[in-house]
């Protein structure tokens, strides 16, 4: 194959390039300028969405009037996508969770005055004292308190308790034991020997029910910065969830299964632990239907979405599908904590149905106009989009974010492949991991912006973080021909490169900005599939054409051959008469 290993990266300073965002302030007038207009018999493009701008509101605007955009009540932005039956955290608690809730190296301590004012809004809640704030939720505590325990069991000695947080545990804690519950009081000291007076509540606590009993037994290994096998991880979830949201019927307690959550992504999880999160409900709703289709790629994008930049894979999707690469997309509506743009909100937004089920996904990837779907976790798992209230109070992603991007809701007669994105490094691996355990032909994850699948063709700038580079890819393709055999039996030519566009005839440009802009990052992906020569239109190319390449599809042994394909795609018109007859089709399944 001609696949370039390993080019040297270019490096240069690129001026940003403001582009200032559109919103629309009502759904009269969103409704009002979304229009449907046909063109000739067999024109190219057969349809288009023309969105018409009606008022403009950018970010500028809205610091300037106090808003917050989550209380903008606008389907053009990212943030109105939560739903509003969702209690929403505490601010004072979210922002220490930020800093504590996270790695061995990461973690942040709490200067002195932060963990005065955390511990005292907590007492202050508590006690039902807290009346210029949301109140601290049972799944904040649980996530606080599990932190700070394992911070103190586990933690290497930079990031365990500050001094300052010792003074103010000591101050408070005394306050806190009369007005917290046990399941709290047992999180924050497990055996009693963390705040010292040797507390007899968190040696003896182990539930109210026999869910809980089980969730306890795992959660004591968890904060003394333990592991769990296989089957007690999948245990625990399936006992667990879906968590009963609607309160009529009792469900276990929210602060155990957030210190669970965070304390398992706290203390990195093993490779047997991620695959019981991954693999814990592929029977939720049965076996998955199986496509009649010769190749199919599922796509793992975050399922928190983009906040700054073009988001690609919708359209991406819709390329590659004209040449008989089938596409499955998944992911939510809105999702914590990024809660930026999906690929949900820009379907529902150019009026597609979103509550398609895998056997509806199943009818579009078969069929010859459209050849790709996309599935939303309400439908396909419900179990696990019960937690998306409990995971913003969480703050940090838990285990089920890494998980939840190596899905199989649809499987295919003919060959599979699965393209993941990630942020952090050390997650590559993983990711590959539960794609091999998949059993697909062919896997890829992609250090895309934003940790999303979107490669870029802007350059290398020498100011870039440390660690992978934006645009690094690692991945498998699986062979008929003589190979290293792998530990289960399988044969893999295995690869990694940093993918530099400029090697592939792209003009090095800045990534189109959409800062958390649905109509935005529509507008711009739907000119590129018009055929509209820019930035947009080649991030488009490249993502179609490389992965195609990098996955092994036929065709594109030759990467320029694999690229000139994708152009084909949209400079006949034929990418964008696939993403309409989506929309139109999409409403008319049975």
């Amino acid at each position: 194959m001609n696949t370039l290993l390993n080019p040297e990266p270019s490096f240069s300073l690129i001026p940003s390039i403001r582009i200032t965002k559109t919103h629309y302030l009502t759904r009269r007038r969103l409704q009002a300028s979304r229009q449907f207009s046909s063109t000739d018999g067999n024109r190219l493009i057969g349809r288009r969405i023309r969105l018409t701008v009606k008022a403009d509101l950018d970010s500028a605007l809205i610091d300037q009037l106090g808003l917050k955009e989550s209380d903008i009540i606008n389907p053009a932005i990212s943030s109105s996508y939560r739903s509003s039956k969702l209690p929403k955290p505490n601010q004072t608690l979210l922002e220490a969770q930020a800093k504590v809730c996270t790695g061995p190296t990461q973690t942040r301590p709490l200067r002195e005055d932060e963990a005065f004012k955390v511990l005292d809004t907590i007492l202050r809640s508590a006690k039902g004292d807290l009346k210029d704030e949301e109140e601290v939720s049972k799944a904040q505590l649980g996530a606080f308190f599990s932190a700070m325990t394992i911070r103190a069991n586990a933690f290497p000695e930079a990031t365990q308790w500050s001094e300052g947080e010792r003074r103010a545990m000591n101050t408070f804690w005394p306050l806190l034991m009369r007005a917290l519950s046990p399941d709290v009081i047992f999180i924050a000291d497990p055996e009693g020997s963390i705040m010292g007076g040797g507390g007899s509540i968190g040696p003896h606590y182990s539930g109210n029910d026999p869910r809980e009993m089980r969730l306890v037994g795992a959660l004591r290994e968890v904060l003394a910065g333990g592991h769990l096998g296989y089957e007690e991880v999948q245990g625990v979830l399936r006992d667990v969830l879906p968590l009963q949201l609607d309160n009529k019927a009792p469900g276990v307690s929210e602060s155990l299964l957030s210190a669970f959550l965070i304390g398992q992504r706290m203390n990195r999880e093993t490779d047997r632990e991620l695959k019981a999160y991954c693999l814990a409900f592929d029977d939720e709703l049965g076996p998955p239907p199986v496509a009649d289709v010769k190749s199919l790629t599922h796509y793992g994008e975050p399922y928190d979405g983009n906040t700054r930049f073009f988001r690609s894979t919708l359209f991406v999707a819709a390329v590659r599908s004209c040449y008989g690469e089938s596409c499955l997309l998944h992911g939510a509506e809105w999702m914590p904590p990024k809660g930026g743009v999906t690929e949900e909100q820009m379907l529902k937004f150019m009026g597609a149905s979103t509550n398609l089920s895998v056997l509806q996904a199943k009818e579009l990837l078969e069929d010859e106009e459209i050849g790709f779907a996309y599935v939303s976790l309400r439908e396909a798992r419900p179990s696990l989009y019960s937690l998306i209230g409990l995971r913003e109070h969480i703050k940090k992603r838990p285990p089920v974010a890494t998980s939840e991007k190596v899905q199989q809701f649809v499987r295919a007669q003919g060959r599979e492949a699965i393209v993941a994105g990630f942020y952090h490094e050390g997650y590559e691996e993983p990711l590959l991991m539960l794609m091999k355990r998949r059993g697909v032909h062919s896997g890829l994850v992609v250090k895309g912006e934003e940790g999303a699948l979107s490669m870029t063709t802007r350059l290398r700038s020498v100011n870039a973080s440390k660690g992978l580079p934006v645009n690094y890819c690692s991945g498998f393709r699986s062979l008929n021909v003589e190979s290293t055999f792998e530990g289960d039996g399988v044969s893999r030519q295995s690869f990694n490169l940093e993918v530099n566009a400029s090697n592939y005839g792209f003009e090095p440009t800045n990534t189109p900005r959409t800062d958390r802009s649905v109509s935005k990052n529509i507008e711009l992906g739907l000119a590129a599939l018009r055929g509209e020569k820019g930035p947009t239109y080649d991030r488009i190319v490249l993502n179609a054409g490389m992965v195609d390449h990098l996955l092994g599809c036929d065709g594109a042994e030759d990467v320029s051959v694999a690229m000139d394909r994708a152009r084909e795609a949209i400079d006949s018109g034929k990418a964008l008469k696939r993403l309409l007859n989506y929309i139109k089709i999409s409403h008319k399944l049975k």
